[in-house]
Formats: C-alpha cells, structure tokens, sequence
C-alpha cells in the first residue's frame, strides 16, 4: 500500500493510492489521507485507479476525508478503473452518490475546474 500526493496548480491537490484498501492497507494509509485531504483553499482528486481491492474500512476513510474536505468548503472527487471491483464496491455502497466518481484523471480535474 502507498500514498502520495502532488500539487496541480493553486486549486488542485492529487492524491494517488495504489495496493489494497483492506484492513492492513488502510489502517497503513489512513492517517496519511486524512493529513493530506487537510489542505486550505485545494479541491482534492484522490486517484484510486491502482487499487485492486476496497474494504468498508477503506471506504470509511475516504467517506470521512470527504466530509472534511466539503466542511472546508472545497469538493472531493475519486478516480477509480471502470474494470475493477472497486467500482462496483462504490457503486453498491452509495459512494458514489456522496463522492463524485471519474474513469480519469483528466475528467476528475475538469470537474473541479
């Protein structure tokens, strides 16, 4: 499991996790998230495309850095592989009813342009 993050202008913060969102990958990245969804004034793209796997657990955290994120006034958005199973966890959950979901980066920075 691996986090990071990368700047995208003044506005835009990108988020990439690659592995699992189980109970050993998020408990590894979770903190990590919630400090990096803690940015002033930045829309967050949070790019899930390399995750295999997506647990409740993991979907709570992404829930939670959501919530944080629009409690500052700015928007989340996720970026996950139409392939995988993560979709349809989202999809199944109604995550993706809180938290708008894109096939691609490009498409996920567009909408919070």
């Amino acid at each position: 499991m691996s986090i990071s993050y990368d700047d995208i202008g003044s506005d835009v913060r990108r988020i990439v996790v690659s592995g699992r969102l189980d109970m050993n990958g998020t408990d590894s990245v979770a903190a990590q998230l919630v400090e990096m969804t803690a940015v002033r004034d930045r829309n967050v793209v949070v790019d899930l495309s390399s995750v295999k796997f997506v647990a409740s657990i993991g979907i709570r955290a992404l829930i939670t850095s959501a919530k944080d994120v629009q409690a500052r006034g700015a928007k989340m958005v996720l970026v996950v592989n139409p392939a995988t199973t993560v979709v349809m966890s989202l999809r199944a959950t109604g995550v993706d009813l809180l938290i708008p979901v894109f096939d691609s980066v490009a498409e996920a920075e567009k909408s919070l342009r």
